[in-house]
């Protein structure tokens, strides 16, 4: 299904429409403010283990991050978040990236198999922002990637479309994504540091 949602002023019936299917266990690939994402409801073990199929990963050694629609919610999924770290999110989000943060007991099991940390995203992306605060819950994400051997995202829906439809359940439509993914920062540590240099600038 190619479900097109408006970029500015997204749908009530479009976005219920996204929320049922992630409900149903489903998996969808929707747009951010950096490339399009995969991802379902991270309570729904089916579908956080059909998402790992799709990437041919192991579940237990994936970095996937979590989508959360406010740093209220944000906060369900992080622990320890002390006065500077909050000070850092409230700066840069929403916004192009993915702060990592320490897990706290509302994640779910499967995802702390490894590690006690947890990626964070609030995307300036109305469509999958809405469908977050519309689902309740996080929704977990993790990148589409191109097979071309010169294009690492591939940033057409449409496209995007043509080769997973029979993959997923949905594909947001949502206009062009970008082919640069988010900035990544480690705030675990003493001080936050990037790990990866992404479409987000930052000046710490």
């Amino acid at each position: 299904m190619l479900l097109k949602i408006h970029p500015e002023t997204p749908g009530l019936r479009q976005v219920q429409k996204a929320v049922e299917i992630l409900q149903d266990e489903g998996v969808i690939i929707f747009p951010t403010d950096t490339v399009y994402g995969l991802g379902c409801d991270v309570f729904c073990h089916k579908a956080v283990e059909r998402v790992a199929r799709l990437k041919g990963i192991n579940l237990e050694k994936a970095n996937f991050s979590f989508i959360c629609h406010s740093l209220s919610q944000l906060t369900d999924y992080a622990k320890h978040v002390n006065n500077p770290t909050f000070k850092l999110l409230k700066q840069y989000l929403p916004g192009p990236y993915t702060f990592i943060l320490e897990a706290s007991s509302n994640v779910p099991r499967i995802f702390r198999t490894r590690k006690k940390t947890i990626g964070i995203r609030i995307p300036d992306n109305k469509i999958i922002l809405e469908i977050t605060r519309s689902l309740g819950n996080a929704i977990l994400t993790t990148s589409i990637h191109d097979e071309d051997e010169l294009l690492d995202y591939t940033t057409d829906p449409e496209l995007i479309h043509d080769h997973y439809k029979n993959q997923v359940d949905a594909v947001i439509h949502g206009g062009y994504g970008h082919n640069v993914p988010s900035t990544v920062i480690d705030c675990t540590g003493p001080v936050p540091h990037v790990v990866r240099q992404g479409i987000g600038e930052v000046n710490f």
